[in-house]
């Protein structure tokens, strides 16, 4: 049908003329309503975006004077949320002479990573001024 025709129908039905297949040859249109296959759309891309799962990077501090109550605690919480499919940034700030001790502040983060089983470093071990940092997931 040529473009004159489709549009004149599509105005006497009181409905939209839209392209769907514009590379085809010849490009392919339909008659319907534009504001209520708009609103389709938009319900069908907010239902996918529900089924989701996102993603959250959760975060666990560790201090160079950490108890072992303390350090063991926070272990269980890295697994749960990598249970639960989150990422886990895990922190250590030093501050004042702690700075003297790096190599212990190392080794804490790599007794951290060992004890969380099943734990795949993301991101690894960085160092910005007096902040350690790295990310893990599963």
């Amino acid at each position: 049908m040529n473009t004159s025709d489709a549009l004149r129908l599509a105005n006497e039905r009181g409905l939209d003329l839209i392209e769907v297949a514009p590379n085809a040859n010849p490009p392919v249109c339909k008659i319907l309503d534009y504001n209520a296959y708009k609103y389709r759309q938009d319900k069908a891309e907010r239902k996918s975006k529900a089924k989701q799962k996102k993603i959250e990077l959760k975060g666990i501090r560790l201090s160079l004077k950490i108890g072992q109550h303390d350090f063991d605690h926070r272990v269980e919480l890295a697994r749960k949320f990598l249970e639960e499919g989150d990422k886990v940034k895990i922190e250590m700030i030093l501050r004042g002479r702690e700075m003297q001790h790096k190599e212990r502040a190392n080794k804490i983060m790599q007794d951290f990573i060992h004890l969380v089983d099943g734990a795949k470093i993301e991101q690894p071990l960085t160092r910005q001024g007096n902040r350690f940092s790295l990310i893990i997931g599963k």
